[in-house]
């Protein structure tokens, strides 16, 4: 067993403040949304949280992109280079999330400091960071102030086609937050990549442990 330092401290308290005004839009908007049949605090309570939230959310993406672009560790996003190895890449972790994991096989992705997202983290986290959350944002700025931005509102089409957007990117989050969360609990034990959010350090099995772990749960292999 050894340890890797893969989420430095402003990484770790970016990811936890994300993680909590996420969660504090997604109940709010729900509020929002489904007005008459969600009332758990006042309409005007729910709306300024909302707002608040929403600004929060944008100061922190900007010191996590204030972050990564003063940083080596940006490299972690960077795309793999060769198409081919990256498609094998998710495939092979689509088939280990799919159908290896219930059967004990290994991890077939072993991070490093400057590669921590296996295939499919890196093009999902890539598609939420750069695409969707700046045009979230975006489009909760539109909608906190039509009157302001009425000219950019109908530059786009009208709050019919801006708020649809920012409803059909919040139904994905609605998905992805849970979706996130099962993940998570995918490692050698349920809570441990939890707690490396919190400590920074992933904590690496051997290849020898791998084996012996492999073999603990499914029994010895056949004899050579």
């Amino acid at each position: 067993m050894h340890r890797i330092y893969l989420h430095p401290l402003p990484v770790r308290i970016w990811h936890w403040i994300n993680a909590a005004t996420c969660v504090m839009l997604l109940l709010t908007g729900l509020q929002l949304r489904y007005l008459g049949l969600i009332s758990v605090v006042p309409f005007g309570t729910a709306v300024a949280i909302h707002n608040w939230m929403g600004f929060i959310l944008i100061a922190n993406f900007f010191l996590w992109l204030g972050y990564y672009l003063c940083s080596d560790r940006i490299r972690v996003y960077h795309a793999e280079s060769s198409p081919k190895e990256y498609f094998l890449g998710s495939l092979r972790q689509a088939l280990f999330y799919g159908f290896g994991i219930f059967k004990g096989a290994p991890n077939p992705f072993r991070p490093s400091i400057y590669r921590k997202f296996n295939p499919l983290q890196a093009m999902t986290y890539q598609l939420i960071m750069i695409v969707l959350l700046p045009i979230q944002a975006a489009t909760g700025i539109l909608l906190w102030n039509l009157v302001g931005f009425a000219g950019t509102v109908a530059f786009f089409g009208g709050v019919r086609v801006i708020d649809t957007v920012h409803v059909l990117i919040f139904i994905f989050f609605v998905f992805y937050i849970p979706a996130h969360i099962y993940l998570g609990t995918l490692g050698r034990t349920p809570t441990v990549h939890f707690k490396e959010m919190v400590t920074g350090y992933e904590e690496e099995e051997d290849e020898d442990d791998s084996a012996d772990e492999a073999e603990k749960r499914l029994g010895p292999g056949p004899a050579e």
